[in-house]
């Protein structure tokens, strides 16, 4: 059996083995064989209103200044990008999905 034993912390916490080789522990177990999951990946930014991006930014009482440093960009770019003169790249929609879907700062998670 071909198995790889992830830890934390010393102790054993996961075992991840061969697919046909898990099947067969189920099989083995008494047990249907498992149907294959499949999750969906999208290498595309998941959406976002840009059209918004100030207002969402000013109910967050982020300065221009602070949301362009926490993803990583210019405050004068980040103006572009507010107006509607610029497209973010991907990695920067990637950031401002990011800054924005975590809880405000006071706010419950």
């Amino acid at each position: 059996m071909n198995v790889q034993v992830i830890e934390r912390d010393g102790q054993a916490e996961y075992a991840v083995l061969p697919w046909a080789e898990y099947q067969e522990l189920l099989v083995a177990a008494g047990r249907q064989p498992a149907a294959r999951a499949s999750v969906p990946v999208s290498l595309e930014p998941p959406a976002f209103d840009l059209a918004n991006l100030r207002r969402l930014r000013e109910a967050r009482n982020l300065a221009p200044e602070q949301l362009a440093r926490a993803i990583g960009i210019s405050p004068h770019y980040l103006a572009m990008i507010e107006s509607g003169e610029r497209e973010p790249d991907q990695a920067i929609h990637r950031a401002l999905v990011r800054v924005f879907a975590a809880p405000a700062e006071g706010q419950p998670g």
